[in-house]
C-alpha cells in the first residue's frame, strides 16, 4: 500500500485532457478524477487505506484495470464522493456512505445455490 501511495502521489497529470502544463499536487496528496465528469480532486494519501476508499479503489480496478496511466479514475458519482470527503472524520457517516454505493450490500451479487 505504501508503494502505491508513493507512486500515486508522484503521478503527473498525463490523462490526455489537453493540458499543456503539468499540475502540481500538494505533498501527501493523490490526484483523482471522479465520476463521468472526471472532476479532479486531491485526496490525502492517508485516506486511501480507509474502508470506503478501499472500496472505491477496488471498483476503479474493476472498471479501468490496474494499468491506468495518469491520474487515477474513480467510478463514483461526484456528489457522493464529495459527501464522503466531507464526512470522513465521522466513521458512522462513512460506513453509511459506503453502503449507499450500488452493490456494496450484495444487491449486485448473484445468489448462490
Amino acid at each position: 500500500m505504501k508503494r502505491l501511495i508513493g507512486r500515486l502521489s508522484r503521478v503527473a497529470d498525463s490523462s490526455g485532457c489537453n493540458q499543456t502544463r503539468k499540475t502540481v499536487v500538494a505533498e501527501g496528496h493523490v490526484p483523482v478524477h471522479v465520476g463521468e465528469e472526471m472532476e479532479r480532486f486531491e485526496v490525502r494519501a492517508d485516506l486511501l487505506s480507509r474502508p470506503a476508499f478501499a472500496e472505491l479503489l477496488r471498483r476503479s480496478a474493476l472498471e479501468y484495470g490496474y494499468n491506468q496511466r495518469g491520474v487515477l479514475r474513480i467510478p463514483c458519482p461526484v456528489p457522493l464522493f464529495r459527501r464522503l470527503i466531507d464526512s470522513i472524520s465521522d466513521p458512522a457517516a462513512v460506513q453509511e456512505l459506503a453502503l449507499s454505493l450500488p452493490g456494496v450490500d450484495g444487491e449486485d451479487d448473484e445468489e448462490k445455490p
